[in-house]
């Protein structure tokens, strides 16, 4: 068993995780471990190497507002290009030296007498146990897949695989496939793979609203342009970003705004598929927004092909050859499939990291969350766990706008935090019960306002008790301005002791 101390654990390599190292680098805080469970930078981007995958959101500003890349093939960048771009800033960063792949977080506990987050991790070069001052979790909710509770699911005797675990060794020419979902990953795996496959079954719960894809490549004039011309990319940047923060009013405040931009969805669905009946099945019966709205050109006409079928029959069991389902009239249908495809997201209303980190009480996050729920004071801290700083935490993810914004913002809360700390030599920071109680009564009260709760949906925004625990309810630069500086007034500070060691000044 090794044993290190350092100032500061990141957990995650992904947009969070090597935010953080860089922002923590350049403030001069450069004592800290980075521990990935993967073999390589890049996260949720690294994972997700299905047939299809692309970002929703132009990637002018789906990058680091420090790290510009005027070499972006397409206005919506696919999987292969956002991977590369996060490793080449993890390479240009001078920070990969204090990463640790293939490494996972086994416990992590706070240890009152140390003033220390205690956290056992195993790797490559076996088991290591880190003394830290803080720990900074970037584990993000997009980091572990759900599986489906299906009847028989174990004992498919097909290829079976989730979206984000992709077997490409698997060849899908000529197959029978079942795509279970038809969420963001779904409707971009789809179109992929519809014109190869033998047949297509896409099994739908619910149908989501499909925007088209204003994509466009860049041609190599205008990446001259956005690499030479002082400033270009910036007002690219700033265009996009206004642009979709005009989606913030009609999500949060005023949901009948979007009734022009439902018509625009109604008239994708009539563009492609003619057949009345399917025409049925893939309308849905919410109002736009409610659930994350998807964006594609291809999804329709996939699903419009002569090997394609929509099922809505709820999915009864699975059996070695075939998915049964059942329809509202208790009829069952067997169809046979070769290969499942599993597109039913991630557990992103639990964290599954929680159930890794004991507190200042003795006892998980995990089990305070499930007796209080999912909560966090600006999405950063939680009672109980001094010293613990979430990036992309409870009540920070968006519905319209770029993640890696929120990620830059959340991140420089915690440099303030740690900049705090070191100012005035404080061993611990915790903030107050009062603080995060009052701070997220506030927060749903707003969210009761928000089509993500009237738009007649249920969705992977709502945890068990119906509350909204993922999303963020208010323009994005309101919560940059709630994060630009940390405010120790919402929090216990504990003041070194003579017998305790201290963080330097």
């Amino acid at each position: 068993m090794t044993e290190q101390t350092v100032d500061h654990l990141v957990i995650g390599a992904g947009f969070a995780g090597l935010c953080a190292a860089i922002k923590l680098d350049e403030a001069g805080e450069t004592d800290f471990v980075v521990v990935e469970r993967g073999a390589d930078v890049g996260g949720t981007w690294r994972d997700n190497t299905y047939p299809g995958a692309a970002c929703d959101v132009p990637s002018q500003l789906y990058s680091f507002s420090f790290a510009p890349n005027p070499d972006w093939s397409m206005s919506f960048s696919p999987q292969p290009e956002i991977h590369a771009y996060i490793q080449r800033v993890a390479r240009e960063s001078g920070t990969l030296d204090r990463f640790r792949f293939e490494t996972t977080v086994d416990d992590a506990r706070w240890d009152e007498a140390q003033q220390r987050w205690v956290v056992r991790t195993t790797g490559p070069a076996g088991p290591t146990t880190y003394a830290a001052r803080t720990v900074i979790s970037g584990a993000g909710g997009l980091s572990e897949p759900r599986l489906p509770d299906i009847e028989g699911i174990e004992g498919f005797g097909g290829e079976l695989f989730h979206s984000a675990r992709w077997d490409h060794d698997v060849d899908l020419a000529g197959k029978r496939v079942a795509v279970i979902g038809t969420g963001a990953s779904a409707i971009q795996i789809v179109p992929a793979i519809q014109p190869q496959v033998g047949h297509l079954d896409v099994y739908q719960r619910t149908a989501p609203w499909v925007m088209p894809r204003h994509d466009r490549r860049y041609p190599t004039i205008e990446k001259a342009a956005l690499r030479h011309v002082p400033g270009l990319q910036k007002v690219y940047r700033e265009a996009i970003y206004w642009g979709r923060e005009s989606y913030v009013l009609p999500f949060t405040q005023a949901p009948g705004i979007l009734a022009p931009v439902q018509q625009v969805a109604k008239r994708n669905i009539d563009k492609a598929i003619s057949d009345p009946g399917l025409r049925a099945k893939v309308t849905p019966d919410f109002r736009m927004g409610c659930k994350r709205i998807l964006i594609s050109n291809a999804y329709y006409p996939a699903l419009a092909a002569d090997n394609a079928d929509v099922v809505t029959d709820r999915i009864t069991r699975v059996t070695p050859t075939g998915i049964v389902s059942t329809a509202p009239d208790g009829t069952e249908t067997e169809r046979p499939v070769d290969v499942i495809v599993v597109a039913t997201g991630f557990h992103t209303t639990e964290l599954p990291i929680t159930e890794h980190i004991t507190g200042r009480e003795g006892h998980t996050l995990a089990r305070q969350f499930e007796e209080r729920g999912m909560a966090a004071y600006k999405g950063s801290t939680v009672p109980g766990f001094p010293n613990l700083f979430f990036v992309v935490g409870p009540n920070v993810g968006l519905g319209h706008s770029s993640m890696v914004f929120m990620i830059e913002a959340q991140v420089s809360y915690v440099v303030d935090a740690i900049r705090t700390m070191r100012t005035h030599r404080y061993a611990a920071v915790e903030v107050t019960e009062a603080a995060e109680r009052a701070f997220n009564a506030d927060l749903q009260r707003r969210m009761g306002r928000t089509v993500w709760s009237t738009g007649g949906c249920a969705s992977w925004y709502l945890d068990k008790h119906g509350n909204n625990t993922t999303l963020w309810p208010r323009a994005t630069f309101t919560f940059r301005a709630l994060t630009r500086r940390f405010d120790v007034a919402a929090y216990a500070v504990t003041a070194p002791t003579p017998d305790r060691e201290v963080v330097p000044a």
